[in-house]
């Protein structure tokens, strides 16, 4: 389709590989995504590379996803993402519109989602939900979800943007950066809290890459878990649907990326079942970021510090792993006040904020 602007859009084939021709638009789709991101948050520390980024969007079965882009004669200037939840029974489809700073306001965005919408629509997932990174000035009326937990400003183009269409503001979530090398007796010290606590009923166990055989079954259930006990305040999500197939296609989907996954979990020792665990990713240039992904707690097990644990022994494992790794990044809901405690204790400060909206027909 075309816009008044000569602006085409036109959706993005997903490349089997980075080897093939068509990976060369993919690629550039990429630099669109990063030079935005590194716009709106004023650092580089959230970009990835393609070949990190393809096997995200090659996981069909899982967490399916069409990529669209906007081309201004021939250049890539804008993208779109619809994605939804393989789980059956999943009404909401999350749509997602960036436009490069200097192709703004010119109706490139309304065109892009306008598009996107249309499908969602006519796939009979008609609420859309939408998560975007957005600036927070001082200025502007300021926009509060209703958890009561953070704000947003409406001076901000996201924000502006989303608001004109009828979206609703549901959540705040803190994007998070830690600073590295912290200090080692900083992390002795918060682990031996952490165990005290904790008690001989749970011991830590740890491994790289792969999930070891004989803890995908508890993979399974805490992934299950992690998909409805992670905050998300009026979003429409249905729990996943996991299993052992699934936990070895995130080990290959991790694979093919290049990056490294530290996990630690916690045992409890009187039934040999996983209670908790963290997760690190780490990409292969170890001069970049890395990326803390899942941290999980399962509810029976929360009220010992476990959490607390887990962070502060992937660190102290990272540090041997990784020496040169720059700061460790991490998303959180304002709202998950315990988590949030957890992270400023070991040193992580706010770097940017992101927010989750939604709008029901």
């Amino acid at each position: 389709m075309s816009t008044d602007t000569a602006v085409d859009i036109e959706e993005l084939a997903i490349p089997a590989s980075m080897d093939v021709p068509e990976a060369a638009a993919f690629a550039e789709m990429v630099d669109v995504r990063n030079a935005i991101e590194t716009q709106i948050m004023g650092t580089d520390a959230l970009n990835c590379t393609a070949r990190e980024l393809l096997p995200n969007y090659q996981a069909q079965e899982d967490e399916p996803i069409r990529l669209f882009v906007a081309r201004v004669g021939g250049r890539i200037v804008a993208r779109g993402m619809l994605s939804w939840q393989a789980e059956e029974g999943a009404s909401a489809s999350w749509a997602t519109a960036e436009v490069l700073p200097e192709f703004r306001r010119r109706g490139i965005g309304t065109a892009l989602l306008d598009h996107l919408t249309a499908i969602a629509v006519a796939s009979g997932r008609p609420t859309l939900q939408a998560e975007a990174i957005h600036t927070r000035p001082e200025t502007g009326e300021r926009i509060e979800p209703p958890t009561g937990f953070g704000w947003l400003s409406a001076d901000d183009p996201g924000a502006r943007f989303l608001l004109r269409r009828g979206y609703r503001l549901e959540q705040v979530g803190r994007i998070s950066a830690l600073p590295l090398p912290v200090d080692p007796a900083l992390l002795a010290a918060k682990r031996t809290a952490a165990q005290a606590a904790a008690g001989d009923d749970y011991r830590l166990v740890a491994w790289t890459g792969a999930t070891p055989a004989e803890w995908v079954g508890d993979l399974v259930t805490m992934k299950t878990r992690m998909s409805t006990d992670a905050p998300s305040a009026g979003m429409d999500f249905s729990e996943e649907k996991w299993d052992a197939d699934r936990v070895a296609r995130l080990d290959r989907q991790l694979a093919d990326s290049g990056r490294e996954r530290l996990t630690v979990a916690a045992e409890h020792v009187p039934t040999g079942r996983l209670a908790g665990y963290n997760e690190l990713y780490l990409p292969a240039d170890r001069s970049r970021p890395v990326t803390q992904e899942d941290t999980l707690v399962l509810s029976e097990h929360r009220g010992r510090r476990l959490g607390m644990l887990l962070k502060v022994a992937n660190l102290q494992r990272l540090a041997e792993v990784s020496p040169s790794s720059p700061m460790v990044t991490t998303f959180n809901a304002e709202e998950n006040r315990h988590m949030l405690d957890v992270n400023e204790a070991v040193g992580f400060v706010p770097i940017g904020y992101d927010g989750s909206w939604k709008l029901t027909p």
